[in-house]
């Protein structure tokens, strides 16, 4: 188990702030972006509701400072947490190469699912890769009077610094980043109700997609709904094709509201950054897999030595 002191993140810093009230979320993270944004900082804050119109509201007292920020609810460019790297933060960080960046980022609170909070683990612990040497520092509010106590521990064990409202930053004694994105790289459940499609060869492609189209039609998606769905299929089932061998197995059911398709295939996915950056960037890996991360409303994945599962959920939402 590697600690805060065994990685070199140059000036990278990545801090869980744990705060108890607004006022002290406030007293925190309002000087931080009021200092990074008068020493000429680009500044990001993606934090979800009510703490934006909170943050919002408190930068607007302060003359000539609001503007420069860019705000950004994290209830919805954050709903696949799988997304966030490759999304907001990522792209914010690739507009801004060079010189000091500073970015809130705030992926959990009281009410993600179990699924989507594991998937928020995930992306804690990979952002200590994305941004490993750069000039960027990043605060991760955690409401410490409405979290459990594991989602706290976890903060510990995904960030290199922690930081209570009125004390200095200190280091983790318990930063393992690595154990906390295996802790959650899970075998995935299907359904004893799911429909199932094989893929032998890509001449298989079109049938999966029709057949994706079909089940999607069936649960009444709007047209953009079912292109969503077939583009996902695509990708994931062309990818394992592409890197695993023998068939590749398609499931679809329906749980809670939600659509889900799930992919098996004997592939072994090598690279767990793969999906979770910005395409814009030159040689980056699982253009497909981040597609599909832009697309779905949650996405899981499970890398095993005999293959590599891929889970992808959209809600339903019936066409008028």
């Amino acid at each position: 188990m590697r600690t805060a002191d065994d990685y070199d993140h140059g000036s990278f810093s990545h801090i869980a702030l744990f705060y108890r009230s607004a006022q002290e979320y406030l007293d925190y993270l309002v000087p931080f972006i009021a200092d990074g944004v008068a020493a000429g900082l680009p500044v990001l804050v993606a934090v979800p509701e009510p703490n934006l119109s909170l943050l919002r509201a408190a930068l607007a007292g302060i003359a000539g400072r609001a503007e420069p920020v860019t705000l950004t609810d994290m209830g919805r460019v954050g709903r696949n947490p799988g997304h966030i790297l490759g999304g907001v933060l990522g792209t914010f960080a690739e507009q801004h190469p060079s010189g000091p960046v500073r970015m809130i980022d705030e992926p959990v609170w009281n009410g993600r699912s179990k699924a989507e909070y594991a998937a928020c683990v995930q992306h804690e612990a990979l952002l200590n890769r994305a941004f490993n040497g750069r000039d960027i520092t990043v605060q991760c509010p955690y409401d410490a009077m409405h979290l459990d106590s594991d989602s706290l521990a976890e903060a510990e064990i995904t960030h290199p610094r922690l930081g209570n409202a009125g004390h200095a930053d200190r280091t983790s004694p318990g930063f393992a980043p690595d154990s906390a994105w295996a802790r959650y790289n899970k075998p995935l459940p299907s359904s004893t109700t799911a429909a199932s499609y094989t893929l032998h060869g890509l001449t298989d492609l079109a049938g999966a997609r029709a057949f994706a189209a079909r089940y999607t039609r069936w649960f009444g998606f709007s047209p953009s709904g079912i292109a969503d769905m077939e583009l996902i299929v695509n990708e994931l089932t062309s990818n394992g094709l592409q890197h695993g061998r023998g068939p590749c197995t398609l499931l679809l059911w329906e749980a809670s509201g939600q659509l889900i398709c799930q992919v098996r295939s004997s592939g072994h996915l090598t690279d767990p950054m793969a999906g979770h950056w910005p395409i814009i960037r030159e040689g980056a890996r699982g253009r497909g897999l981040f597609v599909v991360n832009a697309t779905a409303d949650l996405v899981r994945v499970h890398i095993a030595a005999t293959g590599t599962t891929v889970q992808a959920n959209l809600r339903i939402q019936r066409s008028a």
